[in-house]
């Protein structure tokens, strides 16, 4: 089963008639910016997603990406009619419609695990050329970090940095 695209408009007007919106980013993206209204379901927690049945949804994700390449599981999990807000939340932005955000979130995940091994990538090899060649080793390390992370999906220092005291804020299931 696929699921149909709407634009940004038809999406708008669904909502309007009673259909839900349902957010599948990570909780953190969710909480900096979201479309007011829209639940956050991530898709991370797709097998243990309780919906509400017999409604019509609407997915959607930043760019509208994650919402096709995962189009089969979304419709499998919904007990109504489904569809996608094509282009995500980025097509809803350049339509003009609103959007709720929080700049007091911190920044993505991701971009948190970037700096981190990109910063010690760098000290590791500036250490290695000034201290000791001992150093390039911590440049290896997080190279084998990543590598990992690519080849299994886990990153372990994106579960280290959520840990971290700015990214322990509330998230969860939120409509807003």
């Amino acid at each position: 089963m696929s699921l149909t695209n709407l634009s940004p408009e038809e999406a708008q007007a669904r909502i309007k008639s009673g259909a839900v919106l349902i957010d599948i980013r990570e909780a953190d993206e969710h909480a900096r910016e979201r479309i007011p209204g829209a639940m956050s379901y991530p898709l991370s927690t797709l097998g243990q997603m309780s919906l509400p049945a017999d409604q019509t949804m609407i997915f959607h994700c930043r760019s509208g990406n994650r919402t096709q390449v995962n189009a089969a599981q979304l419709a499998a999990v919904a007990s109504g009619p489904a569809f996608i807000l094509a282009g995500g939340l980025d097509a809803w932005k350049h339509a003009g419609l609103a959007t709720k955000k929080d700049s007091n979130q911190p920044i993505e995940i991701m971009r948190q695990v970037q700096i981190t091994a990109g910063s010690l990538v760098a000290l590791g090899v500036v250490l290695g050329s000034l201290v000791h060649p001992g150093f390039y080793a911590l440049s290896a390390f997080v190279g084998v970090g990543l590598a990992f992370a690519g080849i299994t999906g886990s990153c372990m220092m994106a579960r280290l940095l959520s840990r971290a005291p700015w990214n322990r804020r509330g998230g969860g299931v939120a409509a807003a």
